[in-house]
């Protein structure tokens, strides 16, 4: 639980805030950016929510925070923000929040589809997040894009037999019996409106998901840094280099949204994301 003696001098008076145990990732950036923004590269209250609607999203961050960084009003109850969740983006595609600290705080997402359900990476295992899931119809498919963000990926298998699908480049100790090892370079077909495609760079078998040739799950491939599509040099595990002609793969690709592990998801129409994603590949070659 968030420590008030520990809160971050950048926060602005009130019932929230969030204390120096953060560790910057940006779930409650991305579900209450009225409330949460940045400071000395950790989350802080910018401004305190100003009507019940802003005081539902703050709570929605607070329970989605991987470390529980986050205090608030004394006895909130945080029930109907934990309802919310999983969080409708666009047709039939949510946000699990629940952020895990084994995945350093890493969106999931879910989709709802008649054909069987996806969740997409591996949100923290929560009761009523699992009831939540249940309700929708449970889940057929859990797709990882690489083995950072597996989180409690076992706990969502006992519970509802999902056939984990991960590129076998990413089979560590702990995640060798999973039952679907994609192998080779694909792409792969899972079911004609889902297609992965190989994009390795972060780790040598990333992957990511693209659904209904519009929803992009990017995992640590690519994101939005609220101004650009970005990728990080810095936190890349195996090439760069590699990393650089993945992205480029992704060109003529027709998505819409882009769904991220880390950093925020965007969406535009897809000429103006191609056009994005050239101005991306150029600024980073660059560097």
């Amino acid at each position: 639980m968030a420590d008030r003696r520990r809160a971050h001098p950048a926060n602005v008076p009130g019932d929230f805030f969030v204390d120096t145990t953060c560790i910057d990732c940006p779930t409650c950036r991305q579900i209450a950016p009225a409330t949460f923004g940045a400071a000395d590269d950790q989350a802080v209250v910018l401004r305190q929510p100003a009507d019940a609607a802003e005081r539902q999203r703050a709570l929605m961050g607070l329970v989605s925070c991987p470390v529980g960084s986050i205090g608030g009003p004394p006895r909130v109850d945080v029930r109907p923000a934990i309802a919310a969740l999983p969080e409708p983006i666009a047709d039939d595609v949510y946000a699990c929040g629940f952020a895990s600290p084994a995945s350093f705080g890493a969106h999931s997402y879910f989709i709802r589809r008649a054909e069987g359900n996806v969740l997409v990476d591996s949100p923290r295992f929560t009761e009523p997040l699992a009831r939540r899931l249940a309700s929708f119809g449970g889940i057929r498919f859990m797709f990882l894009t690489h083995r950072d963000d597996v989180a409690d990926h076992a706990k969502f298998h006992r519970r509802f037999g999902c056939e984990r699908i991960i590129h076998e480049a990413e089979l560590s100790d702990g995640l060798r019996a999973l039952e679907r090892p994609l192998t080779g370079d694909g792409p792969w077909t899972l079911a004609p409106d889902l297609r992965v495609i190989a994009t390795p760079g972060h780790t040598r078998g990333h992957t990511v998901l693209l659904y209904r040739e519009t929803f992009l799950f990017t995992g640590d491939h690519l994101w939005w840094d609220g101004e650009r599509l970005a990728a990080s040099r810095e936190y890349n595990w195996w090439s760069w280099d590699e990393q650089l002609a993945s992205i480029e793969k992704l060109r003529g690709e027709p998505f819409a949204w882009v769904l991220p592990g880390h950093g925020y998801r965007h969406q535009a129409a897809p000429a103006r994301m191609q056009a994005a994603l050239a101005d991306g590949l150029a600024r980073l070659r660059g560097r």
